[in-house]
């Protein structure tokens, strides 16, 4: 293909593609494929000579899309958002033209440069302390564009573990590294984020989970608890992760509690916000945020909620110098005449590479302003809210934790048994997906407003789905779905009900 077919195909895939987010509710949400079901379409072995584009094209509706989970459908819940937009999809067209690999500054000033800029943008448009920001004439924090919350999760805990390993070394220099790391202790909420457990995992550090409360928050005592026993027994605390939103319920770690906790006994406070960040470009949802200067890093995903598209993770730390001793190499090759006066990347990340994933974001930013982001999240909040009311007004049903942003739990009152069924035999048509989580020994069914289509009567539908469901499963079929009536404007955090776990 020559750059003159590229100009008639690419407008031809524009075209295809906007047509498929126009028209994505004409789509079954889940696909009704078996494992393996693409090795029955495609060739065991690559084609030998170069094939045309229009058969190339046409594979697309004929393989892909019978297998394509549609994350953009109205009718996708099952999990946090993975949200696109025309500016972003644009950005990422332009920086997949450019193609330049990010390492250093040198390697493309543009890339490096407006890099620190969004992120400094972004960093004000949550309202984080100024110490996590890129500043001229200070070596101190700053912003980098990361691949996933579980990257930046993973990257802080090394940077962790090599401060704790230095700082005992320090005071007990026959101790070698292997020696202090086998004694190294993590925290986490028991309702954090499988990636939390994975990067112990990789860091070779025990985890510990500190039980949340009733309202599925790690708590100061707790977690003081924890740590003292730990000590008693020898070990070396150095990393807590707390989570703000979590992946079960949107539940939020008490950072008032957590924070000075931390201070206190010189323990890195990693807030892995990867869903509910995007929300903080809202003032009246950053009562969660209380505590959070006491973090040494803080992560979310505007790759989820904020419509730039995956991967795009956002980080903060407020020493890079601890990214610095952790992943610095530096081989010949690599130096340039700017060395040490320009922020180098690849000694704040895993990779050497980095793609140019700004760009996007700088797009999304510059077409909705800030007030546009912040009337697309308040909606994703109203419409949660909306289906909340419907799920109270069915006697049958019951939500176990507090909705919190865009995230309704729910299930059928009873044995965790008939809503394991219920979510399989949703699931099985197709027209609604939804996914579980375990809740202090409940069957839970995940029900998260994700579409920027997403409309109320896409909820009533859904719910007309959901309820027809269950009086399958239940062997009642009368009734019809509820109108219930719940205000348009979201309630700020200090406004919201409190529903008890039962």
């Amino acid at each position: 293909m020559n750059l003159e077919e590229y100009r008639k195909h690419g407008k031809e895939m524009v075209d295809y593609i906007a047509d498929y987010l126009e028209n994505i509710r004409s789509r079954r949400v889940y696909p009704a494929v078996s494992p393996g079901y693409l090795r029955n379409v495609l060739p065991a072995s690559a084609p030998v000579d170069g094939e045309t584009w229009d058969d190339i094209f046409a594979d697309i509706e004929r393989c892909i899309m019978p297998g394509v989970t549609h994350w953009q459908s109205p009718h996708m819940h099952a999990y946090f958002p993975a949200l696109n937009s025309p500016a972003s999809m644009l950005g990422d067209m332009l920086a997949d033209a450019i193609n330049c690999i990010g390492f250093t500054w040198a390697s493309s000033p543009a890339c490096t440069e407006l890099e620190m800029i969004v992120m400094n943008w972004l960093g004000k448009m949550l309202g984080l302390p100024e110490e996590f920001l890129h500043r001229p004439g200070v070596n101190g924090g700053g912003g980098v564009i990361q691949t996933t919350a579980s990257e930046a999760t993973l990257i802080s805990l090394l940077a962790a573990r090599t401060r704790a390993i230095r700082d005992v070394q320090e005071s007990e220099p026959d101790q070698t590294a292997a020696e202090i790391n086998s004694r190294l202790v993590a925290y986490c909420s028991d309702q954090a984020h499988s990636s939390v457990e994975k990067a112990g995992l990789i860091g070779l550090v025990k985890m510990r989970y500190v039980e949340s409360d009733a309202d599925l928050s790690m708590r100061g005592e707790a977690l003081e608890e924890a740590l003292a026993r730990d000590r008693a027994d020898g070990l070396l605390p150095f990393f807590v992760c707390a989570t703000l939103g979590t992946t079960g319920a949107c539940s939020f770690d008490n950072l008032k509690e957590i924070g000075p906790i931390c201070e206190r006994n010189g323990l890195w406070l990693h807030i892995d916000a990867a869903y509910a960040g995007s929300a903080f470009v809202c003032p009246e949802f950053r009562g969660w945020l209380q505590g959070v200067e006491y973090a040494n890093s803080f992560a979310f995903n505007p790759s989820k909620w904020l419509m730039v598209h995956f991967d795009c993770t956002a980080m903060w730390v407020k020493n890079s110098q601890a990214l610095h001793r952790t992943f610095n190499v530096d081989p010949l090759y690599l130096k340039h005449e700017n060395s040490g006066l320009a922020i180098d990347y690849m000694h704040w990340q895993i990779p050497l590479s980095k793609r140019f994933r700004a760009l996007k974001l700088w797009f999304v930013i510059r077409n909705y302003g800030i007030t546009g982001l912040q009337k697309h999240i308040r909606e994703g909040v109203r419409l949660a809210q909306k289906f909340e009311a419907l799920v109270l007004a069915d006697p049958r049903f019951e939500i176990p934790a507090t909705r919190h942003l865009g995230l309704v739990v729910f299930r059928l009152r009873g044995d965790n048994s008939w809503t394991e069924r219920l979510l399989k035999k949703m699931n099985s048509c197709g027209r609604v997906h939804c996914a579980p989580a375990a809740l202090h020994g409940k069957y839970v069914i995940r029900f998260s407003v994700t579409s920027t289509n997403t409309t109320s009567e896409d909820i009533l539908k859904d719910w007309a789905e959901i309820r027809n469901t269950a009086n399958e499963i239940l062997g009642d079929s009368s009734g019809s779905p509820v109108r219930a009536r719940v205000p348009l404007a979201g309630k700020s955090q200090g406004e919201l009900r409190q529903v008890q776990p039962v």
